[in-house]
């Protein structure tokens, strides 16, 4: 006879990872929302993260390096998603009112019009460097491309958003 374990013994314990969800879920969709460009883009992609970091939880111990690790997670499956050319919906020019419930400024809001403009391995860059705080090696491993790829991409998206017509003086890098 198979015994369900009790809620002691099971390997994750929910209420410790509800809390981290709770607690960082908001900084998480941020970062996918500049990615994507999309509300429930952004959704998708921080669930995935989090469906496929939750087993490894109980393991990396503190939420530092969970977050660390489910951020991984998030930029791996954007890159995957990517180059399968997962892209089933519209592009639109006026973004859904989701992002006035998440505090999103109208400055972010130019800002992620200006990003959906760019190449998307352009704004993956751009996201990790400067909304992430990466380092070049650090962008470079999270992306599968080499350290100069990321620095050409970085310099190539700059560029661009100083171009770009979506964002004023102030804003622009």
């Amino acid at each position: 006879m198979t015994q369900t374990p009790s809620r002691e013994e099971t390997p994750v314990d929910r209420r410790d990872f509800d809390r981290f969800v709770t607690s960082r879920a908001g900084r998480l969709w941020r970062a996918a929302w500049f990615l994507t460009g999309d509300a429930h883009k952004s959704e998708d992609l921080v669930q995935t993260a989090l469906t496929n970091a939750y087993p490894h939880y109980e393991r990396l111990g503190d939420d530092e390096s969970f977050e660390a690790y489910v951020r991984t997670a998030m930029y791996r499956s954007y890159v995957k998603w990517w180059r399968r050319r997962w892209n089933g919906e519209i592009p639109t020019q006026q973004l859904p009112d989701v992002a006035a419930d998440r505090g999103i400024t109208p400055a972010r809001v130019d800002l992620a019009r200006a990003l959906a403009d760019l190449p998307k391995m352009q704004r993956a860059v751009l996201v990790l460097r400067f909304y992430e705080d990466r380092s070049v090696a650090e962008t470079a491993e999270l992306l599968g491309i080499s350290e100069g790829a990321v620095k050409t991409h970085s310099s190539r998206g700059c560029a661009s958003l100083r171009r770009s017509t979506h964002l004023t003086e102030e804003v622009a890098p």
